[in-house]
């Protein structure tokens, strides 16, 4: 690859840059090559490790994961200036300035953003995660996420997505693009070629994407074509295998053949580089996870990704023996020469379209200060918030509720310490819930079983008689590493399981999959939320008191395409 070739979009550089470029790119040993192909993880602010990955290996970038917004300055500042070359420092930007800091503020998951229907919530997201994300010294999103939401029971994708709808995910993601980017922080569209159809999780196996090649063009290759012409900096790359597309671009492979996208090279090259004519940067999803590991072994796949067409390999699950793999890949021939210098010169790229090159790097918590939680993103909050929550069905004659008219709750809580956003096991959302409802009048009673086997459980008159109303709230998420987003309802027989729905009005909230109705079919009034702000479980009540009316549209199907959960 030329330098010349960065002239092009997305990098667009001008004589002056370049000239940094060729500089920089002449005056770098192999060694110096090879650890820019780096990107680690930090969890901690640990200056002697974090220097050790600077001035011993040379890194080119590290992702923060979240932390106070001190902890994260500090880590930061000790990176960038014990390194020779500036730094790319990413984020999970998904969803808020939190995917970076504890101290940032979340607007919205993807889906909330999109069942506001409206894209300048998108826009306004990617401003704000770029904004925060820079004031803690973070100059790349790992975000947006573009997969389509086809497969309901896939455990990764659900709310992180803009939905199941291709042209509504390509604007929505379009317009976080340009959100970010305008405030000269780099995005990564990911999940390349596209996750949501199979599912099962590429965390622990590697996953499917099933469709024909006509099929990928209509859907997530329209997507991604749409935002790599309007000049998303980079792509992510899922551990995703695409067979008929890879049959379709090399006739000569047999299904034991075929690697997922981060290794393929008629992926990376023949559709994603020729095809789609990408020209930015080529990053790994995270190489620790099965799907990359399990097609082959760990020292041929470490060199083998970058030489199929990846430019940075995320993660490592041996530093020391991950960096010499790269290495022994270059000097066995498994990595080339070529391919190499290609991927460094664009690594340099990246980073000098986003300036790195001409500031320190180093963020100011002072300045942080005065961005975190800034008045005006905590106001956009509020209105994803307002803006998204969606009434999915409604019992006549149910909502809105009142004191006077169901004074008396009983509320059944689903949550589970991993799932509870910031939540402790002993508070989890419910508590929160229970004393806004109280606040409202209400007197609320936390379900707790009791009696539960068979001739011993609570009495049907004695329900009728105890309570006027039944509310669930299910905060579920779905997450990494685990294969089902159902819920486990209590033994024996699901004694919390809704069976007095013909009895009681019920509502059933799910403050985090959009799916649960698939459990809980015949519920009659059924409310998602799409995840928790700051401001969902007030502007939820409101909704329910009737203070406020539902105004968000699902960008999902959550009848989950059965009959039963219609009634």
């Amino acid at each position: 690859m030329s330098i010349e070739k960065l002239r092009e979009k997305p990098f667009n550089l001008q004589n002056e840059d370049l000239n940094w470029v060729k500089a920089t790119f002449e005056g770098m040993t192999t060694d110096e090559k090879l650890g820019q192909l780096f990107f680690m993880v930090g969890y901690k602010q640990d200056e002697a490790f974090l220097k050790h990955l600077t001035q011993d290996i040379g890194i080119g970038g590290l992702m923060c994961r979240s932390m106070d917004k001190q902890s994260v300055i500090g880590t930061v500042s000790t990176l960038q200036s014990s390194s020779k070359i500036p730094m790319l420092i990413a984020a999970n930007l998904e969803a808020g300035g939190q995917g970076i800091t504890t101290d940032g503020t979340k607007i919205g998951s993807n889906m909330a953003i999109s069942a506001t229907n409206d894209t300048e919530y998108a826009y306004q997201l990617g401003k704000i995660c770029a904004k925060e994300g820079k004031a803690v010294g973070a100059n790349y999103a790992f975000a947006p996420v573009i997969d389509i939401d086809y497969n309901f029971r896939n455990p990764i994708t659900n709310t992180r997505t803009f939905g199941s709808h291709p042209e509504h995910v390509k604007a929505m993601g379009a317009a976080y693009v340009k959100g970010c980017q305008e405030e000269q922080m780099a995005t990564s569209i990911k999940h390349f070629p596209g996750d949501g159809v199979d599912e099962r999780d590429q965390h622990l196996l590697t996953s499917v994407n099933t469709m024909s090649p006509e099929e990928w063009d209509k859907t997530f290759g329209m997507v991604y074509q749409e935002l790599i012409d309007q000049g998303a900096m980079t792509v992510m790359i899922g551990h995703i295998c695409m067979p008929h597309y890879s049959k379709r671009l090399d006739p000569s492979l047999q299904d034991g053949d075929i690697l997922p996208a981060s290794l393929a090279r008629e992926i990376l090259k023949d559709l994603l580089r020729e095809k789609m004519n990408f020209n930015g940067l080529v990053i790994t999803d995270a190489s620790t996870m099965a799907g990359m590991n399990i097609p082959m072994p760990r020292n041929r796949l470490v060199p083998l990704a970058i030489e199929n067409g990846c430019d940075m390999f995320l993660f490592t699950k041996n530093l020391e023996e991950d960096v010499r793999f790269m290495k022994e890949g270059l000097e066995k021939g498994w990595l080339s020469q070529e391919r190499l210098d290609e991927a460094v010169i664009r690594i340099l790229g990246l980073k000098v379209s986003l300036q790195l090159h001409k500031k320190n790097n180093v963020p100011s918590l002072e300045q942080a200060g005065e961005i975190l939680r800034h008045p005006d993103h905590q106001a956009i909050a509020k209105q994803v918030a307002d803006r998204s929550i969606t009434l999915v069905k409604e019992e006549q004659g149910v909502l809105p509720i009142s004191p006077s008219k169901f004074g008396r709750i009983l509320l059944y809580d689903i949550e589970s310490d991993a799932n509870a956003l910031g939540y402790s096991k002993t508070n989890g959302l419910a508590p929160d819930f229970k004393l806004q409802l109280e606040a409202q009048g209400f007197t609320v009673t936390r379900f707790e079983a009791s009696g539960i086997y068979e001739g011993l459980q609570s009495s049907f008159d004695e329900m009728i008689k105890q309570y006027d109303l039944i509310i669930y709230l299910c905060n579920l998420a779905t997450k990494s590493n685990q294969t089902t987003v159902r819920i486990e309802w209590m033994n024996p027989m699901g004694v919390n399981v809704p069976i007095y729905v013909n009895s009681i009005p019920t509502i059933f909230i799910s403050t985090e999959n959009p799916y649960h109705l698939l459990d809980v079919p015949r519920v009659k009034t059924y409310i998602n939320t799409y995840g928790v702000n700051d401001y969902t479980l007030s502007m939820l009540i409101d909704k329910l008191m009737g203070r406020s009316t539902f105004k968000g549209i699902s960008p999902i199907d959550p009848f989950c395409d059965r009959w039963d959960t219609r009634l």
